[in-house]
């Protein structure tokens, strides 16, 4: 994208939608060593919004992680190692 000789740069629409920045929405640059990274400022949402977004996050999410048939349980032992006795007297 190119910046105009006013230094604004239009955000794609893409983008926007995904960081939920809409007209009146605060943005900031931030300075990283690859470059700058665009980040949406918090705004004050209601719980309800900010619930609303985080289950339209998980619905995204669902069914893309492959257990190759194992169960809840057998994956988190996979996924943490042998558990020792952890009834310590």
């Amino acid at each position: 994208m190119r910046v105009t000789t006013k230094g604004q740069v239009t955000i794609p629409k893409q983008i926007r939608d995904h960081l939920g920045i809409g007209p009146g929405s605060e943005v900031e640059f931030v300075a990283t060593d690859e470059g700058a990274r665009l980040v949406a400022v918090n705004e004050n949402i209601s719980e309800e919004e900010a619930a609303r977004k985080f289950r339209e996050v998980l619905d995204k999410m669902e069914g893309t992680l492959d257990l190759g048939g194992m169960t809840t349980d057998e994956y988190m032992e996979w996924l943490r190692g042998p558990r020792e006795n952890l009834d310590v007297d």
